[in-house]
C-alpha cells in the first residue's frame, strides 16, 4: 500500500526528519519511507520511489508530509503517524527550555551582541536570510547547499564591501575564536590560522597540528565553489588578509581543491606579499607557483599540518611522505595482510565520508592504479555505474548523488553500511575507510564500521576468504566521541589502524603492490 499525510504549516529542520525516516523504514512491514518538507526536492524523491499520491499535490514548503509504501497487513499508516509523532516528541522534550528566535532578526535581538550567524535551512531561503545578516553586520557561515552561484557572488561581494566574512555556501567547517562550527573537532587554541575550502581537509590538518603539540588561531571556511572563476576566491583572500593582520595568528595554512588558474594568480600574488610564512595544500595541484611564490608547498594533508608546525617552531621544513612507524614494522604489516588473501582477491573499496580524504586517495593512489570514482581526478576515471564492481573504486559518500533525501554520511553511518553490502565481495582485496569523528559527526562512526567489517567478513566466511581493512580517524583526544575508544573499536575488528589518512593510504598503496592487484 502507497499513503501520505500532510501537516499543514508544521516545520521541522532535514536533518531530524531524515533521521526520523530511518528509524520508521526499520519497523516490520515498511518498504520505504520518506518523511519531510514539501520542498520540490523532496516530492521530486516521492515521486521517484513511486510514492506520490493526491494527498501531496498541494503541499508547500512550509508543510510537513509523511509518504510510505507498506505491508498493509503487518503496519498501518496510524501506526507510521504515531511512530513519527512519538520521536518528535522526544526531542522536543530533549530540547525543552531553549529558546528558539522564530527568524532571524529576533534571534539577533535576542543574543545582542553576537557578530556571527550559521545558517542551516533549504537553499532556497538560505541567501536572503544570509543578506539580513550581512547587512546587519553580521559575519555568515552558510551549511545550506543548494544556493545559486549568482547568489553566492553576490554575497561574497556584499561581505566584502563590509569587511565581513561570508563563510559557504555548502560550508561544513570552521573553528572561530575557539568554538567548532558544524563539522569540526576540538583543538588547541593556538598560533596557526587556516582558511580552507575543503571540509574533511580542513579537519584533518587542524587534528594533526593539535596532535603534534600546537593550535589554532582561527579556522576560516569558505566553501567548496569559492576558487572557482565565477566567484574568483573573494573568501580565500578575505580570510588571507584577515589572518596577515591578526596578531595571534604567525602561521597561516590554505587549502583547498586546485583553484581555477585565474584564481590561483591572485592568491598567490597575495601571498607574494605576505610578512607571514603560508603553507599551500591545493591537493593535485602544481607545487611550482606556490614556491614561486615564496610559499611552502605539500605532499599531503598531514604534511601540510608538519610543515605548519616547524615553520612556527624555526625548524627545518622538509616532506614528510613516509610513516611514523619504522620500516620493518611496515613491511610486517604489508606482509601479513597480502597472507591473508586468495589470489583472485584484487580490488580496492575505499568508502569515504570526507570528499577531500578521498581526494587525497586517489591522488595518491592513481599514480599507479586505474582509480574510478564518482569525484575522479580526471574524466576518463569517471565511474560511469555507481553500483558496479569492477576495478578500483573510491566513493565520496557525502556527494550529493548520495545525500539527496538523507543525512551526509558523518551523520549517519547507513549509506556506508549499505555499500560495504554491495560493494565488498570476494574479488575484494583491501577496504580503506575513514573515521571523522568531532562536532556534527555520528556519536559512533568506528562503531559502525567495525559492525560492517564484521558483516562483510562473515559473508566471505563461507568462500573461505578475508578482507584487509585499513582506517584512520580524523579526531583528538577533546572530540566527543572519545578517540582512543574510537580506535581500540576499530582494532577490535581487526582493522589496520593508522595515524593519518595520508598514512593509511600510503600502506594501502604498498599492500596493492604487494599482491600485484
Amino acid at each position: 500500500m502507497i499513503q501520505s499525510i500532510v501537516r499543514k504549516n508544521a516545520y521541522y529542520d532535514s536533518v531530524t526528519l531524515m533521521l526520523i525516516s530511518r528509524e520508521m523504514k526499520s519497523m516490520e512491514g515498511v518498504e520505504e519511507v520518506l518523511v519531510g518538507m514539501g520542498t520540490e526536492l523532496n516530492l521530486d524523491l516521492v515521486r521517484n520511489l513511486k510514492m506520490f499520491d493526491a494527498n501531496l499535490e498541494d503541499v508547500t514548503p512550509n508543510d510537513l508530509f509523511i509518504a510510505a509504501k507498506f505491508n498493509d497487513e503487518l503496519v498501518t499508516m496510524e501506526q507510521l503517524v504515531n511512530s513519527f509523532d512519538e520521536q518528535i516528541n522526544r526531542k522536543k522534550e530533549a530540547s525543552a527550555g531553549d529558546y528558539r528566535p522564530p527568524t532571524l532578526r529576533s534571534a539577533i535581538d535576542h543574543l545582542g551582541g553576537a557578530n556571527l550567524v550559521q545558517i542551516s535551512i533549504p537553499g532556497q531561503y538560505a541567501a536572503e536570510e544570509a543578506e539580513t545578516a550581512l547587512k546587519a553586520g553580521l559575519h555568515v557561515m552558510m551549511f545550506s547547499d543548494n544556493v545559486s552561484i549568482k547568489d553566492e557572488l553576490r554575497l561574497k561581494q556584499v561581505a566584502v564591501e563590509k569587511g565581513l566574512l561570508m563563510m559557504g555556501p555548502d560550508c561544513g567547517t570552521a573553528i572561530i575564536n575557539g568554538v567548532p562550527l558544524c563539522f569540526a573537532n576540538v583543538v588547541s587554541k593556538g598560533r596557526i590560522g587556516l582558511v580552507g575550502a575543503s571540509g574533511t581537509g580542513t579537519q584533518e590538518i587542524t587534528v594533526r597540528i593539535d596532535q603534534l603539540g600546537e593550535g589554532l588561531s582561527q579556522v576560516i571556511g569558505t566553501g567548496g565553489r569559492d576558487l572557482r572563476e565565477e566567484i574568483g576566491g573573494l573568501m580565500m583572500i578575505q580570510g588571507i588578509e584577515a589572518l596577515l593582520k591578526d596578531p595571534e595568528t604567525d602561521v597561516i595554512v590554505l587549502v583547498s581543491k586546485p583553484p581555477h588558474p585565474t584564481v590561483e594568480k591572485k592568491i598567490v600574488d597575495l601571498v607574494k606579499q605576505a610578512d607571514k610564512p603560508v603553507v599551500i595544500d591545493f591537493i593535485g595541484g602544481d607545487a611550482a607557483s606556490i614556491i614561486a611564490a615564496g610559499a611552502t608547498p605539500c605532499v599531503s594533508l598531514e604534511d601540510a599540518a608538519r610543515k605548519a608546525v616547524a615553520l612556527l617552531r624555526g625548524e627545518k621544513v622538509e616532506d614528510f611522505d613516509g610513516f611514523d612507524a619504522p620500516e620493518e614494522e611496515i613491511e610486517k604489516l604489508v606482509s601479513d595482510a597480502a597472507s591473508t588473501l586468495a589470489a583472485d582477491q584484487k580490488y580496492l573499496r575505499a568508502l569515504y565520508t570526507g570528499g577531500t580524504l578521498a581526494d587525497e586517495a586517489i591522488k595518491y593512489l592513481g599514480e599507479n592504479y586505474p582509480i574510478y570514482s564518482n569525484i575522479p581526478l580526471t574524466p576518463d576515471r569517471a565511474l560511469a555505474n555507481l553500483g558496479g564492481l569492477e576495478g578500483h573504486i573510491c566513493l565520496d559518500l557525502g556527494e550529493d548523488e548520495f545525500t539527496r533525501g538523507r543525512p551526509h554520511p558523518m551523520i549517519d553511518p547507513l549509506t556506508r553500511t549499505e555499500f560495504f553490502k554491495t560493494h565488498v565481495d570476494g574479488s575484494t582485496a583491501v577496504v580503506l575507510v575513514d573515521v571523522v569523528i568531532g562536532y556534527g559527526s555520528h556519536e559512533d562512526p568506528a562503531g559502525a564500521v567495525a559492525e560492517s567489517v564484521n558483516a562483510a567478513r562473515e559473508r566471505l566466511l563461507a568462500e573461505n576468504k578475508d578482507l584487509v581493512v585499513v582506517a584512520s580517524v580524523t579526531g583528538t583526544d577533546k572530540d566527543p566521541q572519545d578517540l582512543a575508544q574510537s580506535i581500540t573499536t576499530l582494532e577490535r575488528a581487526g582493522i589496520i589502524v593508522m595515524p593519518s589518512n595520508a598514512q593509511a593510504v600510503r600502506l594501502v598503496g604498498r599492500i596493492m603492490d604487494k599482491i600485484g592487484a
